[in-house]
């Protein structure tokens, strides 16, 4: 019998991982790509800091947090410590899982749950660990409107892993995420009845085990807190009873749309876009947005071919990062925008469409947006329209320097546009939509109603002066007032616990820079 074959009978029996567990794993050293030995070494330093304050905390409430893969299972558990911390019952949950795509035999996938059992065991009694894996529901049946949810979030998981957005649900990623997503809703669901916590919290609240809690304790009515990790080092996107990655500023944008810019708030945009434009880092923002310096305008009009003629900008995103995950507003898909627009200005010779693909692609395995376009046209691309491939060295900046008309899907260009008083138009569901700002056309007919519009006096077109402080103001918020000052980085967390311990989070200084996001995860009310 070989080996695979055995494992996969033994894995399926019961106590046979435990005993193997108790008689021979536990003590050899583990090696495997799943692995928490950063968390574990780091784990009897942060108990110890945090018993302290738990003891003398205020009790809090409780709490259900939930992590999948070890490096989301490292970050919630110190979370959680923090919340023990500060008074809070936490129970964490995880999932052992080293990759949410591949099928991973049973007998290893219980070992990895004993091993994180284990880990984890230093955490109590500050917390209650549950393996997911270790609930065994009465029923495996799930309410039709919640299995429906569930199959919504395993689409999206095939969308964001192939990155297409034309799903068969044949492929074996969708049923290895559609099974997975099944297990975790039955185990969750009867956790969650059987125990009835105050608040689920939950990493990104889209993907994965974590859009499937999310959708559970949507069903259930009960509060649920979804955080996610943008570009800034020091702070972290919160959404409540709502999916974090649609970012919706709505309330933020109510409460301070109104308020004029200082100077100071004013130099500090204008520093972070400078940045931006000139491929450079920029204070905690850990990214740089563009690979190639600016040329300026005059240079890349010369660099692409373009002539007089006025200068259309397409500005794609990446076929399934998750925020164009179910942002259609008119179209099927984004590629069905793409492909709709470039026949349409195929047909227009008195302008000249620029469609640079996000260079994100270079790092990216899915349909590329530069095969959507020319399978649009047939192959043969009209010479009003260029086409700037991903790994071209082209400033997108430049290219907006000499825009006439803005075209985007959920790209953030298409905010930097109108920073600048170029008119937009926006047809995804991105959260700078309907501010003001830009055109938002809400079917096929506006939209090319708004083309044909727009097209026919571009002078008119270009945004007020109004339109463009209200742009700056919002774009301002969306920066530096919507992420919330929060201790550590998912990318960084090595790092950041170091820096700033628990005992540093927990003590006056730390409650006083991060205390009150620690609230917002904890349910108190988002504030602005």
């Amino acid at each position: 019998m070989n080996r695979k074959l055995l494992k996969n009978i033994l894995g399926r029996l019961p106590y046979t991982v435990e005993l193997y567990w108790d008689l021979v794993q536990r003590h050899k050293p583990w090696a495997a790509h799943y692995n928490l030995d950063n968390l574990a070494a780091a784990l009897p330093e942060a108990v110890k800091q945090t018993k302290p304050f738990a003891e003398s905390a205020k009790p809090g409430k409780k709490v259900f947090l939930f992590a999948p893969l070890h490096y989301w299972i490292e970050f919630s558990t110190l979370l959680g410590l923090a919340l023990a911390g500060k008074g809070h019952d936490v129970t964490l949950s995880f999932l052992p899982y080293a990759n949410w795509d591949k099928p991973i035999q049973k007998f290893d996938l219980r070992k990895q749950n004993l091993y994180t059992r284990d880990v984890l065991s230093a955490v109590r009694p500050l917390m209650q660990v549950q393996p997911l894996l270790d609930v065994h529901p009465f029923s495996r049946e799930l309410p039709e409107d919640l299995r429906q949810a569930v199959e919504a979030v395993s689409v999206f998981d095939t969308q964001y892993t192939l990155q297409v957005e034309d799903i068969t649900r044949e492929e074996d990623v969708y049923k290895i995420r559609q099974e997975r997503n099944l297990e975790a809703a039955r185990n969750a669901r009867a956790w969650l009845l059987a125990h009835k916590p105050d608040l689920v919290v939950v990493p990104n609240g889209t993907i994965l085990e974590m859009g499937v809690i999310y959708q559970v304790a949507k069903h259930l009515g009960i509060p649920v807190v979804t955080f996610e990790f943008g570009d800034q080092r020091e702070r972290i996107w919160i959404a409540q009873d709502a999916e974090i990655m649609r970012h919706e500023t709505d309330a933020l944008w109510k409460a301070l749309s109104d308020e004029t810019l200082s100077e100071d708030a004013l130099e500090k945009l204008q520093g972070l876009f400078s940045a931006r434009q000139d491929a450079k880092t920029w204070q905690n923002f850990a990214r740089q947005w563009q690979d190639t310096p600016t040329e300026g305008g005059a240079a890349v009009r010369l660099k692409l071919g373009l002539d007089d003629r006025p200068v259309v900008l397409l500005a794609t995103n990446v076929l399934g990062d998750s925020l164009t995950l179910g942002r259609q507003t008119f179209s099927e898909s984004m590629a069905e925008w793409i492909e709709r627009t470039v026949k349409f200005f195929a047909e227009r010779e008195d302008v000249q469409l620029v469609i640079r693909v996000h260079p994100g692609e270079l790092l990216t395995h899915g349909t590329s947006m530069m095969d959507v376009v020319r399978d649009a046209l047939g192959g043969e691309i009209p010479p009003q329209i260029h086409l700037v491939g991903p790994d071209e060295k082209v400033n997108t900046y430049d290219i907006t320097d000499i825009t006439d008309l803005g075209l985007v899907y959920t790209t953030t260009v298409g905010l930097e546009m109108a920073l600048r008083g170029i008119p937009v138009v926006v047809a995804g569901q991105t959260h700078y939509r309907n501010r003001g700002f830009t055109q938002d056309p809400a079917s096929w007919e506006a939209y090319y109603e708004t083309l044909k519009d727009l097209l026919g006096d571009l002078e008119s077109a270009r945004l007020t002066q109004e339109q463009v402080e209200l742009a700056w103001r919002y774009a301002y918020l969306f920066f530096f007032a919507f992420p919330k000052p929060f201790p550590w980085h998912l990318l960084d967390l090595k790092a950041d616990i170091m820096e700033r311990p628990l005992a540093f989070i927990l003590g006056i200084e730390g409650t006083k820079r991060y205390g009150e996001t620690f609230e917002f995860l904890t349910g108190k009310p988002l504030t602005w």
